[in-house]
């Protein structure tokens, strides 16, 4: 095989809620109920098994689908199925299992061993977002998607058959690679709203200290406030403020 070509293909990754919390006798189970939604969805959207590549990931599950199937197919007919697969397994279980899925259309390099390439990485993150972890469980939900800006524009903008552009929302993630928008959906459900405080800047990037120039009285007299003074609470300034150089040669 050659390992320089790529193949433009729809990658899929798949992960479990709160894996980490399943001990060692649930966790079997949670892979095998992870693996029959996802394999029955496939079948039941009518895409063979020789189209799809899986690979296992502990808690979850990569895919990429070759690109001879409509990817239209995947955001809209095996959406719909795998969640009510999934719903049909959560009936009978104290604990839901609870999917968030990252897609993602780019270049795949498939080796021996598995798959490469940046838009697997962006499918990895995506699902992995701070965003889709909260949305998961602030909205009690069973699944949540999640696609890149690219495939929401290409793709899901348009509609199709399941495909509901109006109950998608967006918001800007801080991922390794940078800034990305990313489009999310709680299948059967109205847009989601996105929780504010869902993508906190990282640990290694502390916000810089912004210096405050609040004039005290009329004559100009003034001191300098240093900190973060992005978050406040009802706070109420009884004079003006002026953040930055003041005028004058100052």
């Amino acid at each position: 095989m050659d390992l320089t070509e790529a193949r433009y293909e729809l990658v899929i990754s798949v992960d479990a809620r709160r894996s980490g919390e399943y001990d060692d006798i649930d966790k079997p189970r949670m892979r095998e109920r992870i693996y029959r939604v996802v394999e029955t969805a496939f079948a039941h959207a009518k895409v063979t098994r020789d189209a799809v590549h899986m690979e296992d990931r502990g808690d979850g599950v990569l895919l990429a689908v070759a690109g001879r199937i409509a990817v239209s197919r995947l955001l809209g007919l095996w959406t719909v199925e795998l969640h009510e697969n999934l719903r049909d397994e959560n009936r009978a279980l104290k604990v839901p299992l609870g999917l968030r899925i990252g897609m993602h259309v780019g270049p795949v390099r498939h080796d021996e061993r598995g798959i490469s390439g940046r838009a697997v990485d962006l499918a990895c993150r995506l699902a992995d977002s701070a965003v889709a972890r909260q949305l998961l469980d602030a909205e009690g939900a069973d699944l949540v998607l999640v696609t890149s800006n690219s495939l929401y524009e290409d793709v899901v903008r348009g509609g199709g058959k399941f495909i509901e552009p109006a109950r998608y929302n967006s918001a800007r993630l801080t991922l390794k690679e940078g800034e990305v928008t990313a489009w999310f959906h709680l299948p059967g459900r109205p847009a989601p709203a996105i929780p504010a405080s869902a993508e906190p800047p990282a640990a290694d990037s502390p916000r810089t200290p912004i210096p405050v120039n609040i004039p005290v009285d009329d004559s100009g007299s003034s001191f300098i406030a240093h900190g973060d003074l992005s978050v406040h609470h009802d706070n109420t300034y009884q004079q003006g403020v002026h953040i930055g150089r003041k005028g004058g040669g100052e």
